[in-house]
């Protein structure tokens, strides 16, 4: 895999009582927002390490929260404001725009702290011989999906939040006739029980 394939990192402002909401009970405005805030830099990171090719931090609602201009320090991330619609709608038209320029890209959360340069670079490699890759969640969502091209239909009116996610999609999938590839699933960190599987020493 010699071509550049750019990274989407999808990130909702670290800020309190806007991040990881569901966190909230556990963790406080402030903690919630603190966790975001470091996901969101080892994202970032990650993406950077993978040295795959650019990197879109595509933000909500908009690009002006200091956390992502602190990320834009390195010229290898652009800042992007994410479209409006839901998730769907935003990932597709991230990806719209990745893809005019490039004949693959991946797009990230910053909710799997797993998810690292090494599986990065496993999911592009993988877009070589398939069309689609994606690395499923465990709650039955995915952290990663990467494409070659622009498939509308696997965004639009998906119910999104729910254990049906990855399933409904690998429907979708068939329907469509497309040859994708998955990786080892990871962990979200989205609920309390989650926060086990974060890397060791993050909350303290």
């Amino acid at each position: 895999m010699s071509r550049p394939c750019p990274v989407i990192v999808m990130a909702k402002a670290p800020e309190p009582g806007y991040a990881k909401t569901r966190l909230i009970p556990t963790l406080g405005e402030a903690g919630a927002a603190t966790l975001a805030e470091r996901l969101l830099v080892h994202a970032i990171e990650q993406a950077l390490t993978s040295a795959l090719g650019p990197v879109d931090l595509c933000c909500a609602p908009d690009a002006s929260h200091p956390a992502f201009r602190r990320c834009a320090a390195s010229e290898r991330v652009q800042l992007s404001n994410q479209f409006d619609g839901d998730l769907g709608a935003r990932m597709h038209h991230a990806f719209a725009r990745a893809l005019a320029g490039h004949g693959r890209a991946l797009l990230i959360g910053t909710d799997a702290p797993h998810l690292d340069a090494g599986r990065l670079r496993e999911a592009a490699a993988a877009l070589d011989t398939r069309d689609a890759v994606f690395v499923p969640a465990h709650d039955g969502g995915y952290a990663l999906v990467g494409l070659r091209y622009a498939m509308p239909w696997l965004f639009e009116g998906m119910t999104w939040s729910t254990p049906r996610v990855m399933d409904d999609t690998r429907a979708r999938l068939r329907v469509h006739s497309v040859r994708h590839a998955e990786l080892a699933p990871v962990h979200d960190i989205d609920e309390a029980t989650d926060l086990a599987h974060l890397p060791a020493g993050w909350l303290a």
